[in-house]
């Protein structure tokens, strides 16, 4: 036929000079060329729906109303006249459009590898392509402006055109037909242009085979657009291919050609579906779409259009008519009908294949007819035909699961179905007991468990609100739910669309209820339970909730008393989310709650008794620990808790509370915390939502679900706590709930025990907190909940307006101190978590300590600064124990004084008894820790500890920890803390009115004991630098109270460790010269009698000894002595040096004369006058023992005397003279 027309045709009309427009503006066509992958976008802008070709031929408008309006137009090239041209030339028309066909197909069988060559072939191709359109849009406009029917058959025309004209209905169906023959089918396309649907060049050059597959669905649609408007322009008559049916006798009208060539495209695009089906798996298959392009789900959209607007108008065939007709043989098996001939018979799987087809053309109704997403719902449902879909769904999980899925998207497009609900229902009321899981999912295929009673509910409540169609919550829904939580979202859906409990509610609702029997739920397995629960759940948020939940419990109390602890979990579980749900619509719990507790109770006794076995604890302990957590959800979700919460909380906490294990107890008081925590910020809600003049009017009837929450905390937890306090081993969590009741105690006081009042506070505190029987772990945890509790604070105020009473603080503040004591306690030392839990908890309680009003006083007054960072708790005891001492001593007032010192003994308490556990465990860490703090007091309160009152503590921490029996195990702790017990005793005994002689005594017989426990064999620098008396002795800066300690040490040494027993040195002789050399040069003491006190027996040491060691720290020390002596005494000779060598000379001068002469050489070189001063003393004892001898001249004992004098100046030539005058 190509050949019948070449180039030689002679134009209708002669070329015009540009006085018109004859090429029309660009026609819709199929175009996929920029579609976005968002299968819910809109469609192509140059299409069919988007430029509003679809509704002007709905509407019956002009196809291009701004189109064709000059006399002549453009069609091939050729120029023709608009309103004539299909009338006279409508075969040479259709001929050049089926040779453009031709030369397309002919380009679509060439690939060329050149680039430039396919960009040729791509303009080429669509220009051919847009001839083709553009000529098939003329063929709309004539048939819609120019083409007149007549309305007489009668009438014969009276002129040739009239007569053309009024062939040319049956001549377009004739022409139609042979262009319909001639693309064929979309099936039966070669593979190369089938291959253009998957096409992605985002270049935009396509090659010929994409734009001849587009141009076949330009005509597929074009031919059902005409016939349509054929069929609306003859008002119904039927118009026949006379010249057709007289060369082949069959019979062939507009409306046979219409059918079949829908029928023809129906079943192909159906085909081209299957074949992307078995690509599908059942996890996508919302997300995998049956059109291969966004142009094949136009041409989808274009046909359900207009389908459903000739069934409306028409009263023809419905779409879901048509396609229930191809899909029904397909999905029993049987031979599809005549007109739906050439699908394809190869299915994987034709049940699953027409849910999801059938699925995602419900969806694609949603487009208006603008090619626009709509919200409103698609009102032609099929669900007559799902129903039937629904009766042949298999048992296989997978398969189930998928079908649901589209059951419940169909339901979110269409009106939901009460009959697809029941056809559900009926499976899976017999398959309850089922998982639903799906095995080659793995672990996504596993449903969520819902661990407590609010995850359960928030699971009912997502299948009561299902996401929306095309978010990704729904399209996975296949890996995150089961079929069954599906149909709960299926069903939520159907009882939603009767939200006044109308007949579809109330008979969904019976034929779920009477599926459950008593040996039905007798024969319910876990899962089958939590099935049950899930339904009922999702049924009582849809339908009356009362009348559900009475219902869902009646069911429930069919199960056996002595169930599996595993039903009975699951059972209080579904029992605490209608309590959930109860509390969410403000219905009374009462009822509800009534009988849950009791049941709770009964198990609770059963985990009491002794005669249970372990084994059957353990299993108890997992419906008690469900019950917990459920309740305090209750408690977490409600808002006033006003709705008989209290219900929840009976006698069976007595029993349970102490038969828990550690472990057991710790979940019980964590629950505790949290209720007692939610009543309190109810409470609190309540004061501050109230205002001022009508809270006292309203307080009573408001309060009292508060007051009875209360009461019932107070009588089935408090007396447990009470007793546990007392535990070496208190559980951590057992300060938090005790801070929450002292915190209720004080926010709700009336409802506090009898045995509290009238101050519950107080008592509750010196229960945990101030009681000195208490676990310092427990104190640490407790007190900072309520210390940092500021209104609290302020409800202790005293009578002078003190923001904490003095008792309370001065508890709080004996509190610490002992705990940072006993820290220690018990080798927590070797348990590094509760050990660090300690270390914390101090830190805290410390930094709130010295937070204390008093506290800050103290400070403030002792001009002591708190530092920017935090203190460690030793370091801020030491400055606390400072600034007291400071406090007291500028104390003039005696009253003042007196309390003072109250208030000091308040803040140490019974500080020995705190100690003691620590030196009978022998545990070295505790030992140096209560040392070091006894020491700081000693040291800073030494003029406190002396008074009356306090004395008796002093003499008891010098008797027990400075004088004991035993010093194995205090050796380190003496030896780091020696120094703060001498100087405060030091001081002690300096201004002690009464005691003084005996503190005196004591200390001498502290510092006796320590110099000899401490004080090496040998002379060894480092050991006796360190000796802990000696750096008691030491000072940074000089004061008194130093130097009289160094007088006591100095008298001590002398008195006890520099005693000669006759010519015999005393032992360790080095190493006592050696602490008092360092004693004396650390320190700058100027005092003529402190440093002559250890000069005789210096100079003893001098005359008798002859070890080299000894005699070098000897004179040394003279040296130092002497020195200094000389030094003060600028008039003279020091009289207090001057005494000690004439008592020196006269005790030896009998025995040593010689000696005396070479210790005096010493002397003399160092302060000549002293000795100078002697002169008249020594000559006469020289003389005298010459007389007494009474041999004359001594010559040996004279030269020796002599070579003194020789180092004394003009005063010893003089008596050396004298001398030799004898």
């Amino acid at each position: 036929m190509a050949d019948d027309f070449n180039q030689s045709l002679t134009p209708p009309v002669s070329p015009t000079d540009g006085l018109c427009e004859l090429s029309p503006a660009k026609p819709p066509w199929f175009c996929c060329s920029e579609a976005k992958e968002n299968p819910t976008g809109s469609l192509s802008d140059e299409g069919y729906t988007a430029s509003g070709s679809l509704k002007r031929l709905l509407l019956c408008l002009d196809p291009a109303p701004a189109d064709y309006e000059s006399d002549t137009v453009e069609i091939f090239g050729l120029t023709w006249v608009t309103e004539t041209a299909l009338v006279e030339s409508t075969k040479l028309l259709f001929g050049l459009l089926r040779q453009k066909i031709y030369m397309l197909e002919t380009m679509a069988q060439h690939i060329s590898p050149d680039f430039g060559q396919r960009s040729n072939l791509h303009l080429e191709a669509s220009e051919l392509r847009q001839q083709c359109v553009l000529f098939l849009q003329y063929v709309k406009v004539f048939l819609h402006r120019y083409l007149r029917v007549s309305c007489s058959l009668d009438v014969h025309p009276t002129h040739p055109f009239e007569e053309l004209e009024g062939q040319l209905p049956s001549v377009l169906v004739e022409e139609l037909f042979g262009i319909i023959l001639l693309i064929g089918r979309l099936k039966d396309l070669p593979a190369n242009v089938q291959n253009a649907f998957t096409i992605q060049n985002p270049g935009k050059i396509f090659p010929p085979s994409w734009h001849l597959l587009h141009l076949h669905l330009d005509i597929h649609w074009s031919v059902l657009e005409i016939l349509h408007l054929l069929g609306h322009k003859m008002h119904g008559r039927v118009v026949y291919a006379h010249q057709f049916m007289n060369l082949t006798g069959e019979n062939l009208t507009d409306t046979s050609l219409f059918e079949e060539h829908l029928c023809s495209l129906l079943c192909d695009l159906t085909g081209l579906a299957m074949g992307k089906y078995s690509k599908v798996r059942p996890t996508d298959v919302l997300s995998s779409h049956h059109y291969l392009c966004s142009c094949t789900k136009e041409l989808w959209i274009l046909v359900i259009h207009l389908l459903q607007y000739r069934s409306k108008r028409q009263h023809s065939q419905s779409f879901w008519s048509y396609m229930n007709s191809l899909l029904r043989p397909l999905m029993s098996g049987k031979p599809a009908a005549e007109q739906f001939s050439g699908l394809p018979t190869h299915c994987k799987d034709p049940l699953g294949f027409t849910w999801w087809l059938l699925t995602h053309l419900a969806i694609l109704g949603q487009y208006s007819q603008n090619g626009i997403i709509q919200d409103e719902k698609f009102q032609d449902d099929n669900w007559t035909f799902v129903e039937e879909l629904l009766k042949l769904t298999c048992k296989a999980q997978e398969q189930v699961r998928m079908h649901v899925h589209c059951c419940l998207s169909l339901c979110l497009l269409w009106k939901p179905s009460t009959s697809a609900v029941s056809i559900l229902w009926d499976y899976y009321s017999k398959n309850l007991g089922a998982s639903f899981t799906v095995p080659w999912l793995g672990v996504s295929s596993l449903v969520t468990l819902c661990k407590t009673p609010l995850s359960l509910l928030q699971q009912a409540r997502n299948c009561c609100e299902p996401s929306p169609l095309p978010s990704p919550g729904h399209t996975q829904l296949y890996r995150s739910a089961s079929s069954f939580h599906i149909f709960l979202r299926v069903l939520a859906l159907c009882l939603s669309q009767d939200s006044v409990g109308g007949v579809p509610q109330r008979q969904i609702k019976g034929r779920i209820c009477s599926k459950f029997s008593s040996k039905k739920m007798k024969e319910l397995t876990e899962a089958g339970l939590m099935n049950f629960l899930l339904l009922f759940l999702v049924v009582a948020r849809k339908v009356e909730l009362e009348d559900v939940a009475s219902k869902t419990c009646e069911l429930l109390g069919f199960l056996p008393s002595d169930c599996p602890p595993g039903h009975r979990t699951l059972v209080w579980r579904g029992q605490l989310a209608l309590v959930l749900l109860f509390q969410e619509r403000g219905l009374d719990l009462g009822p509800l709650a009534s009988g849950l507790a009791t049941s709770f109770n009964d198990i609770a006794k059963e985990f009491y008794n002794k005669t249970t076995e372990m084994s059957r604890k353990l299993a108890l302990w997992g419906p008690l620990g469900s019950y917990l957590e459920g309740v305090a959800e209750v408690f977490e979700t409600s808002t006033r808790l006003n709705l008989s919460e209290e219900k929840l909380l009976n006698e069976g906490f007595v029993w349970l509370l102490p038969a828990c294990r550690q472990s057991e107890l710790n979940s019980v008081l964590g629950f505790l915390q949290t209720v007692l925590a939610q009543l309190r910020r109810a409470h609190q809600q309540r004061v501050q939502s109230e205002p001022a003049l009508t809270r006292m009017t309203t307080n009573t009837v408001v309060k009292e679900p508060h007051l009875a929450l209360a009461v019932a905390l107070w009588a089935h937890f408090f007396p447990f706590l009470r007793n546990l306090r007392l535990s070496q081993t208190p559980p951590a969590q057992l300060a938090d709930a005790a801070a929450g009741f002292t915190l209720l105690a004080f926010e709700l006081p009336a409802s506090a025990p009898q045995d509290l009042q009238p101050t519950p506070v107080q008592s509750i505190m010196q229960y945990f907190g101030w009681d000195d029987m208490v676990h310092p772990l427990l104190v640490t945890r407790y007190l900072p909940h309520l210390l940092q509790n500021r209104e609290l604070l302020e409800s202790l105020t005293g009578d002078r307006g003190v923001i904490l009473s003095a008792s309370s603080q001065s508890l709080s503040v004996r509190a610490w101190f002992r705990c940072i004591l006993q820290q220690h306690l018990g080798g927590s030392e070797t348990r590094a978590g509760k050990s660090l839990a300690m270390e914390e908890q101090l830190c805290e309680l410390t930094r709130l300590v010295l937070m204390l009003p008093e506290v800050e006083s103290l400070l403030r007054k002792a001009n002591l600064s708190l530092p920017v960072t935090v203190m460690k708790p030793t370091s801020a005891l030491e400055l606390f124990v400072e600034a007291v001492g400071r406090v007291y001593g500028t104390l003039q007032v005696s009253s003042e004084r007196s309390a003072m010192v109250t208030r000091a003994l308040d803040y140490v308490g019974d500080v020995l008894k705190y100690i003691k556990p620590s030196l009978v465990s022998k545990n070295q860490k505790g030992i140096q820790l209560a040392y070091w703090a006894l020491g700081c007091v000693v040291k800073h309160w030494s003029p406190l500890l002396v008074t009356s009152k306090a004395q008796q503590l002093l003499f008891r921490i010098v008797d027990r920890l400075l004088l004991p029996q035993n010093l194995t195990q205090q050796d380190t702790a003496l030896r780091n803390s020696l120094p703060l017990y001498l100087q405060g005793l030091s001081v002690a005994s300096s201004v002690a009115p009464s005691q003084g002689a005996y503190l005196k005594q004591q200390l001498h017989s502290i510092i006796r004991r320590y110099l000899d426990h401490f004080l090496p064999a040998s002379a060894l620098l480092g050991s006796i630098a360190n000796h802990p008396v000696l750096l008691g002795a030491c000072e940074p800066i000089p004061n008194g109270t130093g130097a009289s300690l160094r007088m006591t040490i100095l008298q001590v040494l002398c008195g006890s460790f520099l005693q000669f027993q006759g010519h015999c040195p005393p032992p360790r002789l080095a190493s006592v010269l050696f602490f008092l050399l360092e004693l004396l040069r650390r320190n700058s003491d100027s005092d003529p009698d402190l440093l002559a006190l250890p000069l005789p027996a210096l100079l003893r040491c001098l005359m008798l000894v002859n070890d080299p060691q000894v005699r070098k720290t000897s004179t040394d020390a003279v040296q130092l002595v002497v020195e200094r002596c000389a030094a003060v005494c600028v008039q003279g000779p020091c009289e207090q040096l001057l005494s000690v060598l004439r008592s020196f000379v006269a005790e030896n001068e009998r025995v040593y004369d010689r000696q005396i002469y070479t210790v005096l050489e010493t002397v003399a070189v160092l302060d000549p006058p002293v000795v100078e001063a002697l002169i008249p003393t020594l000559s006469l004892a020289l003389r005298n023992n010459e007389h007494k001898k009474g041999l004359g001249k001594n010559a040996t004992l004279r030269s020796a005397y002599k070579k003194l004098l020789c180092l004394l100046g003009e005063s010893g030539q003089a008596e050396i003279s004298s001398l030799e005058a004898d």
